[in-house]
């Protein structure tokens, strides 16, 4: 591509970053990164009922800890194209221009209906199963009736909004970049729409191709919810004489389980960066498994790194077909990176075992060796994600539960194992620390299998329940080695007293 790349993602400072608005965003970023092109932040904060506090921080932030970065923004402007919040972008009248542009072409009016009107226009359409659409109040009237009606409202106190006059049956087509050929008729917008609402804001659709234009935007990524955008936006394109940027709508996220669309009202399924963060799910897991959610690698793998992905990205493998959010496949994805990063996680593994109250950050600091070890053997190859590793390290490595009535008879009441239970415990207390091994361990196991005749479980629950209260577990040898030979002993005098 020998064009000049620059794209966008424009996030609304209403939420936290939804798995869906990632996903734009991070293939915003590899069409920039791999063209060797910009990639710009703009904060689309003109639905100011809708903002919450700390809306644009979670944003940014989610981005920077996914390994996302930009080349202007809010943080990093360029004196050219900024500012970068349409708030700001509106206090300096950048809209005001083109509204005022459009209203003395005759190509936008001012609109006084009220509420009550449309909503009554509303249920009428849809009592005579009409399509809703907006009914021109103008209509017949020339410009001087037109200037006297509006003249009446204002006196009224209404207060207008602005909206685009529609072309009649025009139709608007573009050559997506993953679509294709898409055509849509003017007699499907849906009427004459708002570009300004009446408190002075201009709306999505028109600030956002105000926006694209002056910052000079070449290529818009977005969701495929967003064609019935695209011919609003290419109408104020050719009203104002200028070259639209090449689109490209991203196929549907749909939930594997139902196949419906991915809906941020949906309770039964995480749909926000920030909860798999607080999980303790990786950023390398969470871009890789969002990487794949549309788009389509050469070959079979489908663990990639930011840099794979930024070096083998072509816009031609986005699918047409929806892209499937399975939670499961997530989980498998983060546990690849887990065991494959398994030093660079380890401290954040550590750093759950404190947040569980299991260790103080002292110890945590003072002993990273030997939780390291207690992480390795209590099963960190099989969770999905850190936090989980608390629940698995608990018992018997902090905690020890108590031996079970049932336990208690089947296993240590019975003569098979009070022979095995004080046979291990006269073999273990033989062993010097420096034998304290999990390879000795095993080898005193092997030879009470020998020596007494018994096996399998009657020999191996009578020495689990002794040594750490459970008859399942991790591999015991190794539980006894790292936590040394005086809490096992401490552990068996106390069981068989």
């Amino acid at each position: 591509m020998t064009e000049k790349i620059r794209v966008r993602y424009a996030p609304s400072p209403t939420g936290h970053l939804h798995i869906g608005n990632a996903r734009t965003a991070i293939f915003n970023w590899l069409f920039a990164r791999h063209y060797h092109g910009q990639f710009i932040i703009r904060i689309e904060d003109t639905d100011l009922a809708r903002n919450v506090v700390g809306g644009e921080k979670s944003q940014l932030d989610n981005l920077s800890w996914l390994g996302v970065d930009w080349d202007e923004g809010p943080d990093k402007a360029d004196p050219k194209y900024a500012p970068y919040r349409q708030t700001e972008r509106a206090a300096q009248g950048i809209y005001k221009k083109y509204i005022d542009q459009l209203l003395a072409s005759g190509q936008a009016y001012k609109s006084y209906k009220t509420e009550d009107t449309l909503k009554a226009e509303r249920e009428a359409q849809t009592a005579a199963h009409q399509a809703p659409h907006y009914v021109y109040e103008y209509a017949g009237m020339d410009t001087q009736q037109i200037q006297a009606a509006q003249a009446t409202d204002e006196a009224a106190g209404l207060k207008a909004v602005v909206r685009f006059r529609v072309p009649e049956d025009h139709d608007y087509d573009w050559q997506d970049i993953v679509k294709g050929k898409v055509k849509i008729n003017s007699k499907e917008i849906g009427g004459d729409w708002v570009i300004q609402k009446a408190d002075g804001m201009p709306t999505y659709n028109f600030a956002v191709v105000i926006d694209d234009h002056l910052m000079d935007i070449t290529h818009v990524l977005r969701g495929d919810d967003h064609v019935s955008n695209t011919p609003k936006q290419l109408m104020v394109y050719e009203a104002l004489g200028w070259q639209a940027p090449k689109f490209g709508h991203m196929a549907l996220i749909i939930k594997a389980e139902t196949g419906k669309k991915l809906s941020k009202r949906d309770e039964d399924t995480l749909q926000f960066i920030e909860q798999y963060r607080e999980l303790g799910y990786l950023p390398e897991a969470m871009f890789n498994f969002i990487g794949l959610l549309g788009w389509s690698p050469v070959g079979e793998n489908e663990i990639f790194t930011r840099e794979q992905f930024k070096d083998m990205f072509d816009e031609t493998r986005f699918t047409k077909a929806n892209a499937k959010f399975d939670a499961k496949k997530l989980a498998w994805v983060n546990n690849q990176w887990m065991r494959s990063e398994k030093n660079k996680v380890m401290p954040q593994l550590i750093s759950e075992l404190v947040k569980a109250g299991l260790v103080t950050q002292t110890q945590a600091d003072q002993q990273a060796d030997y939780l390291a070890k207690i992480i390795e053997i209590a099963g960190v190859d099989g969770i999905k994600a850190t936090s989980e590793i608390s629940a698995l390290a608990t018992y018997p490595f902090f905690k020890l539960h108590e031996i079970t009535d049932a336990d208690q008879r089947s296993w240590l009441d019975t003569d098979d194992g009070k022979k095995v239970a004080a046979a291990f415990a006269n073999k273990i207390e033989a062993l010097t620390t420096d034998d304290f091994s999990a390879d000795k361990i095993m080898e005193i196991i092997r030879s009470l299998q020998a020596e007494l005749a018994i096996k399998g479980r009657a020999l191996w629950n009578p020495i689990r329940l002794i040594t750490t209260h459970e008859v399942q577990g991790p591999n015991l040898p190794e539980i006894l080695a790292v936590m040394g030979k005086g809490w096992t002993l401490q552990n068996i005098q106390k069981t068989l007293v």
